[in-house]
């Protein structure tokens, strides 16, 4: 192979491992091309679920270790574990160059304290930011922080835009980046004060990387008039738990509706082609991959509970993040 896109892959984390995360590894490796990928945990139980599937020898390498870390685990007992977890050994091949990013659907406060123990962050910026994605109108938002920063400052909150739109423009180099904060009012003056000097810094220094669109509101999240959704860790991963119950609580009820009557399933039955579209629109696997942004290496958080199919989402979300230089354009236009 010419110069592989090497993904690192902690094989051990999450549900149902290490089952999916080989099976999502067959998914990807069938559609994309020119990928090594450095899996790490238990070659005694890696290796024969990896016989069984079609991805081909020459792709994979294999690092063993039988130890892990576990969902239930706390970040700093992840940390005291030992520096032969399936997490760290893949995280340390970050830091050795041996690999261009990495995936774990494994703990995620261990992730990244891991993740910050071996790597360096980007010259200028202050704090890593959870980013995601999630569906609009007419395509796709960046959501940033979700979790990992409680308490932002402006500085944050900028970093955070830049970040963003670059990790927006890695995956969609055809989109225009748009801004905005998210805020409990449109108007220039709501919000804290936080939120009102952040608006005010943004507005006046513009970023060649995107454009600036002012404030956004919770309900207008998915309208599509911005794909670049910035706010603090604890009202982000508010909004995103909302939103996630609220797509679950609409799809089973929805579930229910055509499956209590008669009339119901032969609704169902008619609307099938809609209904379908509509499943597939909230699906939550096919926007897995979250993105610890701010580090000098790409990493990627996806979802514990996934299935195969959202690990290979995950790992898509990896490929082209390293495709599309996303740490080389938050260096060129951090200020």
């Amino acid at each position: 192979m010419d110069n592989p896109i090497k993904i690192a892959v902690d094989a051990m984390g999450g549900e149902n491992s290490p089952k999916k995360i080989i099976k999502g590894i067959e998914i990807h490796s069938s559609i994309s091309k020119n990928i090594f990928y450095n899996i790490f945990g238990n070659k005694n139980i890696i290796a024969p679920i990896i016989r069984e599937t079609n991805i081909n020898k020459n792709f994979y390498s294999i690092t063993h270790t039988e130890n892990f870390i576990k969902d239930e685990d706390s970040p700093l007992a992840a940390a005291k574990k030992g520096r032969d977890t399936s997490m760290w050994l893949s995280i340390e091949s970050l830091k050795k160059m041996e690999s261009d990013a990495i995936v774990s659907a494994g703990n995620t406060g261990a992730l990244f304290v891991i993740a910050k123990l071996n790597l360096n962050m980007i010259e200028k910026i202050d704090k890593p930011a959870l980013s995601a994605l999630w569906p609009n109108k007419i395509g796709m938002n960046i959501v940033l922080d979700l979790g990992a920063n409680i308490e932002c400052s402006e500085k944050n909150l900028i970093d955070f835009s830049l970040m963003g739109a670059a990790l927006h423009k890695s995956l969609f180099e055809n989109e225009d980046s748009k801004v905005a904060l998210l805020n409990i009012g449109s108007e220039e003056m709501k919000g804290n004060n936080i939120i009102k000097n952040t608006y005010q810094k943004l507005n006046e220094n513009k970023n060649p990387l995107f454009e600036f669109k002012g404030y956004i509101e919770g309900n207008h999240i998915m309208d599509g008039d911005v794909n670049v959704i910035v706010t603090d860790g604890f009202t982000g991963n508010i909004a995103l738990k909302t939103a996630e119950g609220t797509a679950n609580f609409i799809t089973s009820e929805l579930k229910y509706a055509f499956n209590s009557s008669f009339i119901g399933k032969i609704s169902g039955l008619l609307n099938i082609s809609n209904l379908k579209k509509f499943k597939k629109k909230l699906d939550p696997r096919l926007y897995n991959g979250a993105i610890l942004l701010g580090l000098d290496k790409p990493v990627i958080k996806s979802h514990g509970s996934t299935d195969e199919i959202g690990f290979a989402n995950s790992l898509k979300v990896c490929e082209k993040i390293i495709k599309g230089s996303l740490i080389d354009k938050i260096k060129k236009n951090i200020i």
